[in-house]
């Protein structure tokens, strides 16, 4: 498929398996933008301040974005922390709480009270495994040896925790190296992994030098980026989407020398991952043969609605619809009264439409 010569294309609505919605004026900005990037559901991170440890929050949580926009489905989750015991997972299982995340203590935003010894946890993976919710893993170790990033010094824990809970589904979050695809594929059905739009198309030199495209994992090497495009399009259901769009006031991402770490995608996330793959087949890095209608649909759709469990047939998603209409991303997103800014990564970049079909 030639992406970049298409006028138009019809696919399944996009599913964001990684999403960061805030509390306070900033859910209230960013939770209506859902829609706007082709998406109808969303697993939902739960490192707010403080974060989420208990069932009744997690709900709590639930309603508050439903009250603002009640057309998304939104699939939500706990924070790893010592209150969350087996008995709580038998709890949220009973509840429809979808999984746990994992972050180890201090790798990204709000992590201050995550993991500092992921054995300690392993009777509650047992819990989860037992009642099937997911574990979702910010897959960085705290540190490692000089000569492997930070999610390449994780992966032995990924395959520790898999052999351990063989059956326990496992997703390793926007994965960002070229090893990271390889060890997914080593493990068996029940690991998966998200890819997010923006790790698809930066690079580490760029992540560092410009604070909208600063996040954690950093991007790496041009290598990685490649390996990531190249899984989206190989029709391998283990790899889906997860934006892990994460939005900061846009004052705290310009003035100063230390923006705190997150790509803000949200309002545009199905068209940046097409943009993406427009560059991608430009440069010949994926051929134009594998961008296909059926793989887009996987990657952004249906693979990660499998795997979740929430999809008995494609004809039940509603369809979206993506133009050639001059577009262009936005340079931020503003409340109404102009009091909080949310910058967005590639400003002025020519884009895709959207509308729902």
């Amino acid at each position: 498929m030639r992406l970049r010569e298409l006028q138009s294309l019809e696919l399944p609505a996009t599913a964001d398996f990684h999403v960061h919605l805030r509390q306070g004026d900033m859910m209230k900005l960013v939770t209506p933008t859902i829609r706007k990037g082709g998406v109808d559901t969303v697993y939902v991170m739960p490192n707010l301040t403080p974060p989420i440890t208990t069932v009744a929050r997690a709900l709590e949580y639930k309603a508050e974005l439903e009250a603002i926009d009640h057309s998304v489905k939104y699939l939500m989750s706990l924070f790893l922390h010592p209150d969350v015991t087996p008995e709580v997972i038998t709890e949220a299982a009973k509840a429809g709480i979808s999984g746990v995340k994992l972050y180890p203590q201090g790798v990204t935003t709000n992590s201050e009270n995550g993991v500092s010894t992921i054995e300690d946890y392993f009777p509650v993976f047992t819990a989860m495994e037992k009642h099937d919710l997911v574990l979702n893993l910010h897959g960085e170790a705290v540190s490692g040896p000089p000569d492997l990033t930070l999610e390449e010094a994780f992966l032995p824990m990924l395959k520790k925790i898999h052999e351990a809970h063989p059956n326990l589904r496992i997703v390793l979050e926007h994965c960002s190296t070229k090893a990271a695809v390889a060890a997914v594929r080593a493990c068996g059905p029940s690991v998966g992994a998200t890819i997010t739009a923006h790790h698809l198309f930066l690079t580490g030199d760029i992540s560092r030098v410009n604070p909208h495209a600063f996040c954690k994992p950093i991007p790496k090497t041009p290598e990685d980026r490649d390996a990531l495009l190249q899984a989206v399009v190989s029709g391998d259901t283990k790899f889906f989407f997860g934006s892990d769009s994460a939005p900061h006031p846009l004052t705290a991402k310009t003035a100063s020398q230390s923006p705190p770490a997150g790509v803000f995608t949200q309002p545009l996330a199905t068209q940046y991952v097409i943009l993406a793959l427009e560059e991608a087949t430009e440069r010949g890095v994926v051929k134009e043969e594998d961008v296909t209608q059926e793989r887009l649909a996987q990657f952004l759709s249906l693979s990660g609605r499998k795997f979740y469990k929430l999809l008995h047939g494609e004809g039940e998603v509603p369809r979206i619809k993506l133009e050639r209409k001059a577009s262009r991303i936005p340079t931020h997103i503003a409340n109404e009264a102009g009091t909080l800014q949310v910058g967005l990564v590639r400003a002025e970049t020519p884009i895709m439409s959207l509308s729902w079909v």
